[in-house]
């Protein structure tokens, strides 16, 4: 369980973090202005005007297959060219196609050899990675490559990965308007999030805190009540994985409502425990499994509770909401792309400080 007065104690919090992780997961913004003007010294801005025949997002270990899905979902069905989502480079991928890889793990032998064989087909690669090992030699100085300048611990790499892949599409011009390069008003926003989730905040004023004590204890269910949102979501669960040791269901509201089971668990939930259960004599002893907690996501302008009940025809119980409109207003240019990222961060903050509570991350 967690230890909520460690929350209240930064002191305590600095103590236990000895690796750090806090720290490095506040860097977000940081990360975005250092891969952005990576990318900017990379070339990324001459492929504007190039259309390619397909944009192929590769999926590796760590934050690579999150960040794919939600650029994916960012693109949406109105991309002007296909994209394809691959754990290695198809046979097909020619001197027509962009292929786009992040990692973190400069040994990555499968990613090595998939690099190496779209360039040897001539394809245009844009590779996130570190410059020392066989990823980026097996680029043989033929791909464009940005070079991680904020070292982070694995799993809070998410912010670079996605910075690259925005600049990309966007020189691409795949994005119903193109984005800043300097991607400035992304990274002052994660900047601000950092600020809000800074462990000398008391949970009331630190959202990524609130949430971290709103999930202590459950299961939790992220649905997005739009794809982007389902594609944070995702992001999300594998954040509560890799820094709490929490299992999360995470999806699109849509599919997860068809799942009988997680209604009836949600609906027992919203209704509550008889004051009086035994669990000794009811349940032989058995611990009782941890209730789900629904959180709906959403990173468009509709409300996520009205967007939910209009595409499940049912209203949920006992909902928290993460739609982040004070800090990004309705109709603010690029508002999905600004709360997509947002709520990536604040889910990272929230469970690095769920796994430090429950001593799931240990002293480094």
């Amino acid at each position: 369980m967690l230890d909520d007065t460690l929350l209240a104690d930064p002191r305590a919090l600095a103590a236990l973090d000895t690796g750090g992780v806090l720290r490095s997961a506040a860097t977000a913004g940081a990360q975005v202005r250092s891969a952005a003007h990576g990318a900017q010294e990379a070339g990324i801005a001459t492929l504007r005007g190039h259309r390619p025949r397909a944009l192929v997002l590769l999926r590796r270990p760590g934050t690579s297959g999150a960040v794919a899905g939600l650029l994916t979902a960012l693109l949406g069905p109105g991309c002007p060219v296909p994209v394809v989502t691959a754990d290695a480079v198809p046979a097909w991928v020619g001197p027509l196609d962009v292929v786009w890889a992040h990692t973190a793990d400069a040994t990555d032998a499968d990613l090595a050899d998939g690099v190496e064989r779209a360039v040897r087909r001539g394809a245009e690669v844009v590779l996130s990675a570190p410059h020392d090992g066989p990823v980026a030699a097996a680029g043989a100085g033929r791909v464009r490559l940005i070079e991680p300048r904020v070292p982070v611990p694995p799993g809070l790499d998410f912010p670079r990965g996605l910075a690259v892949g925005l600049a990309l599409v966007s020189a691409l011009e795949l994005l119903p308007t193109p984005l800043d390069p300097d991607l400035d008003a992304l990274a002052d926003l994660l900047d601000a999030e950092a600020e809000r989730n800074q462990p000398g905040h008391e949970p009331f004023m630190n959202p990524a805190k609130s949430l971290a004590l709103r999930l202590d204890g459950h299961t939790p269910l992220l649905w997005g009540t739009d794809a982007v949102a389902a594609a944070v979501a995702v992001h999300g669960a594998d954040a509560l994985a890799a820094h709490a040791g929490v299992v999360a269901n995470a999806d699109d509201v849509a599919r997860a409502a068809q799942a009988a089971g997680l209604r009836r668990a949600l609906d027992v939930a919203a209704r509550g425990r008889d004051i009086f259960h035994d669990p000794f004599a009811d349940d032989l002893g058995e611990p009782a499994a941890a209730p789900p907690r629904l959180v709906l996501l959403a990173t468009d302008d509709d409300e996520p509770g009205q967007a939910a009940l209009r595409r499940t025809g049912r209203a949920w119980p006992s909902t928290d909401l993460l739609h982040p409109v004070e800090e990004v207003p309705r109709g603010a240019r690029h508002a999905a792309v600004l709360r997509a990222a947002l709520l990536a961060s604040r889910l990272d903050v929230a469970a690095v400080y769920l796994g430090l509570g429950t001593r799931t991350i240990e002293p480094a």
